[in-house]
């Protein structure tokens, strides 16, 4: 019998094309139960999935034109070691491009980012512990809430490239000034330095509200006017750049999508000091004006048209992979990481069947550094409990500790954990 096979998505080809030693794409979620794992269990529940999910059980193959996604094995599970989001090597994404991890209460499942986005990802997580509380507890999980069947077959639509589907024959300019650039001492390692603030969903809400914003717009401000201070501490106001914050844009939600591959683009909103100082409202309205003006349909469409229409090109078609290789990587030295200081990734409210909430006490979300960010950050939020995950691939912890600070003079009570050295 011939193997299931997969064309990557449009967003997806770039991943395998930068990805360098030491540095590949990959996120991670995780789930905290409220009782130890148990191993045996959980990989009966990744083994159960691999019918309903055949766009995550994959490996990644090399062919003369494209990279594409090939049929794998489940993965077997092991227990978490080391730091979060370790390097995912050619010869492990060759076997699978998923991992499954357990410690103590948590699942954790880590994507190499080529099989799909946040989004689909908690999707997959959800349904793994869902179908692992089955197997444990005997307790009936509705397919609801972001939980799919194991006993239903994949519907077509979850594995559409939704971007060649909704992209505009017009393509948007992808022009926009350079952003000012987050430096430090690199870990030799590559050790990475995760710090999570635990805060009350209902005093981070009232605190955004407080400043007529949405959760991700208020943390995105936040951080801004962070970036700003730091800035100008050390560079004179004439050589300064603008600080902008790059914010993945889910796009299912404008275009009804329900696929589980990569359906998200990012914008980079901000400011320039240059132009004068800015108060945290008006770091808000700034950041919220310029999302709600590009994260339309319309604007998105241009958007997605910038990528998918050299895929198009009838001599790119025919170009050799590491012909390919060559232009994406140049595409993205020009644009990928300039244009933003860092990723705030917000995954908003999850939500669970009902019957699982007597097991999981919060569920988050974990994206990596990249290439040329340092730092990046994330957000996930489970009921009354919001994950804010810092990550750096640096020793200085200044901007985390500036950021926290500046929440709790707000109001927002935090509670800090992080990893540390073994």
């Amino acid at each position: 019998m011939s193997k299931l096979w997969l064309r990557l998505d449009n967003a997806a080809l770039i991943f395998p094309a930068v990805r360098r030693k030491g540095w590949s794409n990959v996120f991670r979620l995780s789930a905290t139960l409220t009782e130890e794992i148990d191993p045996l269990l959980l990989q009966q529940a990744v083994n159960a999935l691999k019918p309903r999910f055949p766009s995550m059980y994959v490996r990644l193959r090399t062919g003369l034109f494209w990279y594409y996604l090939e049929e794998a094995a489940a993965p077997a599970v092991r227990q978490d070691y080391a730091y979060p989001l370790a390097y995912m090597g050619q010869k492990e994404l060759r076997t699978c491009c998923l991992r499954v991890l357990y410690y103590r209460q948590r699942i954790a499942v880590e994507f190499f980012h080529s099989l799909t986005d946040g989004t689909g990802g908690s999707v997959y997580l959800r349904s793994l512990v869902a179908e692992y509380v089955r197997l444990k507890y005997g307790a009936a999980i509705p397919a609801t809430d972001g939980v799919l069947s194991p006993e239903e077959a994949p519907r077509p639509e979850e594995l559409e490239d939704s971007f060649l589907r909704y992209a505009s024959k017009y393509a948007l300019s992808r022009k926009e000034p350079d952003a000012m650039r987050l430096s430090g001492t690199p870990e030799p390692d590559g050790f990475l330095h995760l710090i999570t603030g635990v805060v009350p969903t209902s005093a981070l809400l009232d605190a955004a509200h407080a400043h007529q914003s949405t959760v991700t717009v208020f943390l995105a401000a936040v951080m801004a006017q962070v970036i700003l201070e730091m800035q100008a501490e050390r560079t004179p106001l004439t050589r300064q750049k603008p600080v902008k914050i790059t914010v993945p844009v889910n796009l299912r939600q404008l275009y009804g999508s329900r696929t589980l591959r990569n359906f998200a683009l990012t914008l980079n909103p901000g400011v320039d000091p240059r132009l004068g100082s800015y108060t945290l409202d008006e770091l808000c309205r700034a950041i919220a004006g310029q999302l709600a003006a590009e994260a339309t349909p319309q604007q998105m469409a241009g958007r997605m048209a910038a990528n998918v229409n050299p895929q198009k090109l009838p001599l790119l078609k025919i170009a050799p992979l590491f012909i390919k290789n060559i232009a994406l990587r140049m595409v993205y030295a020009s644009v990928g990481e300039r244009k933003g200081c860092l990723n705030i990734s917000n995954l908003g409210r999850l939500t669970l069947p009902e019957a699982l909430h007597p097991y999981v006490q919060r569920l988050e979300f974990i994206i990596g550094v990249q290439a040329t960010y340092p730092n990046n950050c994330s957000v996930a939020t489970l009921g009354e409990t919001t994950c804010i995950n810092m990550i750096r691939n640096i020793r200085e912890a200044s901007l985390e500790q500036r950021f926290f600070s500046r929440l709790v003079e707000l109001g927002i009570p935090v509670t800090i954990e992080s990893n540390k050295r073994r």
